[in-house]
């Protein structure tokens, strides 16, 4: 049995504000997660940075960049976690590995982060 990767018809999808509604539903449910609160908290005081040093635009953008790579990073971790809770809610090696993979992936994003925003800040120091 095949499963189609996209509706037969057009006319199957979703409208598009109820595609954004989806989305917004994804991200309240990020929202929940420990590690989005942490990342909110390193938002707010990245965002608070950038307005004290009155930072150019091509630093704001490269803090927004970081930050915003550190968000999809956590996005996506939170879909794996939950998609293999659900396939398989005992404990599996192999869905561990991808996990600690997706886990892998935020930490680099955030260690990331932190250079690019060590490097904006301390340039202003």
């Amino acid at each position: 049995m095949t499963i189609p990767l996209l509706p037969a018809h057009p006319q199957a999808r979703p409208p598009l504000f109820r595609s954004f509604g989806y989305a917004v539903a994804g991200l309240r449910v990020l929202a929940g997660e420990r590690n989005a609160r942490i990342h909110a908290l390193a938002t707010v005081v990245v965002a608070a940075l950038a307005l004290v040093f009155r930072l150019p635009p091509l630093e704001m953008g490269a803090l927004a960049v970081a930050v915003t790579l550190v968000w999809v990073a956590e996005a996506l971790n939170t879909a794996i976690e939950r998609l293999a809770d659900a396939v398989n809610p005992q404990y599996n090696p192999m869905i561990g590995a991808a996990k600690d993979v997706a886990a892998g992936g935020v930490l680099l994003a955030a260690v990331g982060a932190c250079v690019v925003g060590a490097s904006v800040v301390a340039a202003h120091l």
